[in-house]
């Protein structure tokens, strides 16, 4: 049998039947369908019952699926030492991050780094969902976190603050009794659900978005006021601060790698470049250089 074989099963049993699997690996149906039936047919057992409802994996087919996370293991732990023996600041360097940290703080961020290190091919993995270092899907990770993952190593930048923003024709309204725009309840693992719970009324909310993305957008055009970072907001003369920070709602900036690949020479080129960044960004980032008005 070959890798293939059990990539195959694998993904079968990740996405509960052959259409989705075949579509997940870039194969034909039929073609998946005769693979699966002939890795059966090889190993004179059967791997998944067949229902309604999609494929159930047996007892056998429970164990392939087991030996083939093993076997992607082995390869990405081997594929992260390889990455970590590099000297030289050289190479591909994928980064993921989400969608909000991109335009405003990112990219002229990385306009700098490419002047530096013109030999550093940057990939930038823009992902709202953590991606996993372990399996390799990036090289370094800049995220919003108050607790990053254990296996990870990296350095915390700074505090993302937050406040409640709106046009200047909301100023001085009371804020419950403004219409609000907020992120929905799976953004961030709930945690605005809190905030506007304590803010505001299911009433107020006019509009509520699956990301943090193009809430700025939204209170700029006027649909309300809302919840902003305060390093996007501040920098939009269009909008005011209506309130404190919100401390329920900041955040540390985490950079992170996985530990095998903290000695990697472009690695550690990208960790050192963003930390001296940073520091020069981090009263915007904390929201210290724009008191509210």
């Amino acid at each position: 049998m070959d890798w293939d074989d059990f990539r195959l099963v694998r993904s079968v049993a990740e996405h509960g039947g052959l259409a989705r699997a075949a579509e997940h690996l870039g194969i034909n149906p039929s073609t998946a369908f005769r693979r699966l039936a002939g890795i059966e047919a090889a190993l004179d057992t059967t791997l998944f019952d067949r229902h309604r409802a999609g494929y159930a994996l047996t007892g056998a087919g429970l164990a392939m699926v087991e030996a083939a996370g093993r076997m992607e293991a082995d390869v990405a732990r081997f594929t992260r030492e390889l990455a970590g023996q590099d000297r030289s600041p050289v190479g591909d360097l994928r980064i993921t991050t989400p969608a909000g940290l991109v335009a405003d703080m990112l990219m002229p961020v990385l306009a700098r780094f490419t002047v530096r290190y013109p030999r550093i091919r940057l990939h930038l993995l823009v992902s709202e969902e953590a991606l996993n270092l372990s399996r390799h899907d990036a090289d370094v990770a800049l995220r919003a976190s108050d607790a990053p993952a254990a296996n990870l190593v990296g350095r915390r930048l700074a505090t993302i603050a937050w406040a409640v923003y709106g046009r200047s024709e909301f100023t001085g309204r009371p804020t419950e009794e403004c219409p609000w725009v907020v992120p929905g309840d799976g953004v961030a693992g709930g945690r605005f659900v809190r905030f506007r719970e304590s803010h505001a009324a299911a009433e107020r909310v006019v509009l509520t978005l699956n990301t943090v993305l193009g809430l700025r957008e939204a209170v700029e055009a006027g649909i309300g006021i809302g919840p902003l970072p305060c390093w996007s907001a501040d920098a939009r003369p269009g909008l005011v601060r209506l309130s404190d920070h919100l401390p329920e709602l900041s955040a540390g900036l985490w950079l992170l790698t996985h530990p095998d690949l903290r000695h990697a020479a472009r690695v550690r080129a990208f960790m050192d470049f963003m930390t001296e960044e940073i520091v020069t960004l981090r009263p915007g980032i904390e929201g210290k250089t724009a008191p509210p008005r």
